[in-house]
């Protein structure tokens, strides 16, 4: 790691190396209709959190917000919505790529943030990992197509002949990305990558004390040129009249202040347009010791590690801090002990040097915002560790950085106390609050009212069960660690692109990220109506009473291509028999009693005799449709939703029905992924098994060159 002398001399040159590109030195760009403008006038100054000296000016004065709007719906819009899910998958995997490439000049410029290397990990390389995530949900978990199907089809009528299925498709605005101070790339990607993957461009507003880094990550986003033109714009500054011209296709994410989310929520245009708005707000998060884990055990090793890395990762700036440590009573004052010795060994300072734990708060502002709130907690608490401006720091000066100390406060009377449970300092602090029955602590989780993630540590199951039954309605995301899973636990404070990060009341009442159901965000959930086939051709999946084509040839013998949608195999028959059913049995040693006791099977309710195996079923369901040669059908890599609706006898015959229900290419792999609806019947037409065969294809120019 570069000491933290060279690290703001390396940032220093970057800025003056700009100053080639840019005429007015250090100056943020605005990303306005693909091109880089500066705001109008000097701007507003961004100082170092390090040095307090200025690292750049930042204005958007000037802009024409409603062309930026217009261009994100009439040339990034209709670019996205033209590739499939899994075309904007590979798009989001190769740009995290290139990112990946560039990420030690975005560690370089974190310094200025604040932020340790340690602390910027999270920020740079978690939001890239948030993009590669978000990529291979795309291309696994949705279709390589432009309509996401959700849920099953709905029969409405008595024949089956008018159904109906929810579809999602792009809303056809852009997204609106208000971001936070503290994660100013993490922050901007997650909410990119699942934007992008919609189909849905965005126009990105990063708080405004650290978007030096923002907006040079965007640089490289953009000058990747991966994404189509019009899918990302960046404001750097207010945003001036952009609330004036949204529309009801547009989609407001937004993290911040509480304060601030209720007053944009109230905007008159996202009133009477009812723009989709999810906010990220306040959070006083918590965590609880449980009763088990008195000192001595594992457990109360880790939660003392859990809140002193929680206090101090990012000096306290994180929405997942733990903000609130419920600990049992009998235990407080070792809680408070351990966590003082441990808050001592925290090296505090220029976080470029290698010698330092913790480095300063993102601004001048931020610390003296932070003062304010903990004056306002000591009125209910007392301070046990911390809380001077008397402290040593590691190669920084007091009165140019933004340093504060970690500080730790107790609460006598928590129940009875108001500001611990409603005044957030967004910093190294925070408050334990004593419990004495699970009951108690039950309550004090509650008083939050509403956190982002809130974690419970014990050995305990049933004290972790009865804690998660009695708080969870409360909590967006909660963790329970124990000596089991902890040295592999990401954490208390970690969200994760593939689980959802938000939560109810204070925290803001959204969600964000959370796999594919972050992606349906920014889209539009549409029920449609209709016959079978014509939602067929409209979903691209075959639906049970759809026409079923006659492929001409055993659909086994097309490539990928070839086949379409409703090709359907009808098999000839097979007889049961029970010389049958015994050999299945001994070839396979299943012999539970159905199948081989008669006076036994005919005492259960389901069968009236002897009956021959599910997956004897299945195996002679696959002998009749299978077509045997070589051919394009490379593999059948499994069956999904089987059900066996009908015991088959020995001397009943079975048959099959095949039909090609959905194809997904698989990018440049050389085959496809075909889904067969498979219907076994008896000999009175009685649906006796279903299922879906799934299998991959070769395409055109696969076969043909293994021929």
């Amino acid at each position: 790691m570069l000491s933290g002398w060279l690290t703001v001399q390396f940032d220093t040159e970057y800025f003056k190396s700009r100053q080639i590109l840019y005429p007015s030195a250090m100056k943020l760009g605005n990303l306005v209709q693909d091109n880089w403008i500066e705001g109008d006038g000097d701007g507003r100054i961004l100082t170092s959190a390090v040095s307090g000296e200025p690292v750049a000016s930042i204005s958007s004065d000037g802009l024409d917000f409603a062309a930026m709007l217009d261009h994100a719906r009439k040339i990034g819009g209709p670019k996205l919505r033209k590739l499939t899910f899994h075309e904007r998958g590979d798009m989001l995997k190769a740009l995290a790529k290139y990112l990946d490439e560039h990420k030690q000049e975005f560690y370089a410029l974190s310094t200025q943030t604040g932020a340790t290397r340690k602390d910027s990990w999270p920020d740079i390389d978690g939001g890239i990992s948030t993009m590669f995530v978000f990529s291979s949900k795309g291309r696994r978990e949705m279709p390589n197509d432009h309509v996401y199907l959700d849920g099953a089809v709905e029969q409405l009528s008595r024949n089956g002949t008018f159904v109906g299925q929810h579809i999602c498709t792009p809303k056809l605005g852009a997204a609106i990305h208000i971001n936070a101070f503290n994660f100013p790339c993490w922050g901007m990607l997650e909410k990119l990558a699942p934007t992008l993957l919609a189909g849905v461009p965005a126009i990105i507003k990063p708080a405004s004390s650290t978007a030096y880094l923002t907006e040079l990550m965007v640089r490289r986003i953009i000058e990747s040129g991966i994404l189509p033109a019009g899918s990302v714009q960046l404001i750097c500054g207010g945003i001036g009249d952009l609330f004036d011209h949204l529309n009801c296709q547009d989609t407001i994410a937004f993290t911040g202040s509480k304060t601030t989310a209720e007053m944009l929520q109230q905007h008159p245009r996202v009133v009477s347009e009812s723009v989709a708005f999810t906010a990220e707000t306040d959070s006083l998060n918590m965590s609880i010791l449980g009763p088990d884990a008195t000192p001595g055990t594992p457990e109360f090793d880790l939660y003392i590690q859990e809140v002193v890395r929680e206090m101090t990762s990012k000096a306290g700036q994180k929405c997942t801090a733990i903000r609130r440590i419920i600990a049992p009573a009998k235990v407080a004052g070792d809680v408070v002990a351990a966590l003082s010795s441990a808050l001592g060994d925290i090296r505090i300072g220029n976080p470029g040097s290698k010698e330092v734990d913790m480095g300063a708060l993102a601004s001048q502002d931020q610390r003296a915002e932070v003062r304010d709130r903990v004056t306002e907690l000591s009125k209910q608490a007392d301070v046990v560790y911390g809380g001077s401006d008397d402290f040593d720091l590691v190669d920084a000066d007091a009165r140019k950085g933004a340093f504060f100390m970690p500080t730790l406060l107790l609460c006598e009377k928590p129940l009875s106390s108001t500001a611990v449970h409603s005044v957030e300092a967004f910093g190294p602090v925070s408050t334990v609050l004593p419990y004495d029955s699970i009951d108690e602590a039950i309550e004090l989780a509650r008083m939050g009212e509403g956190s982002l993630v809130g974690s419970i540590i014990t050995n305990d199951n049933n004290v972790a069960r009865e804690l998660v039954l009695g708080t969870a309605a409360y909590h967006g995301r909660m963790i329970i660690i124990n000596r089991h899973c902890a040295a592999e636990s990401t954490g208390h404070g970690s969200p994760l692109a593939h689980l959802v990060h938000g939560g109810p009341g204070r925290a803001g009442g959204g969600e964000e990220m959370g796999g594919v159901r972050g992606v349906l965000h920014y889209m539009q959930r549409t029920a449609i109506q209709g016959s079978p086939e014509t939602l067929s051709v409209i979903g691209h999946r075959w639906i049970r009473g759809a026409d079923e084509k006659d492929p001409g040839a055993h659909p086994f013998r097309k490539t990928f291509e070839q086949l379409e949608i409703g090709d359907t195999f009808n098999s000839g028959s097979r007889e049961i028999t029970l010389a049958d059913i015994d050999h299945f049995a001994e070839f396979t040693g299943d012999k539970f009693y159905a199948h081989m006791d008669e006076e036994a099977a005919a005492k259960n309710p389901f069968f009236d005799g002897r009956v021959a195996h599910g997956y004897l079923i299945l195996s002679f369901a696959a002998g009749l449709f299978v077509d045997p040669d070589f051919g394009p059908v490379l593999a059948n890599y499994g069956v999904d939703d089987l059900r066996f609706l009908q015991p088959v006898n020995h001397g009943d015959s079975l048959k099959v029905r095949l039909v090609c229900k959905q194809k997904t290419l698989r990018g440049d792999t050389g085959y496809g992924e075909v889904r067969w609806d498979t219907e076994v019947k008896n000999q009175d037409d009685e649906i006796v098994a279903q299922y879906e065969v799934l299998t991959m294809v070769a395409t055109d120019a696969h076969w043909e060159s293994v021929q």
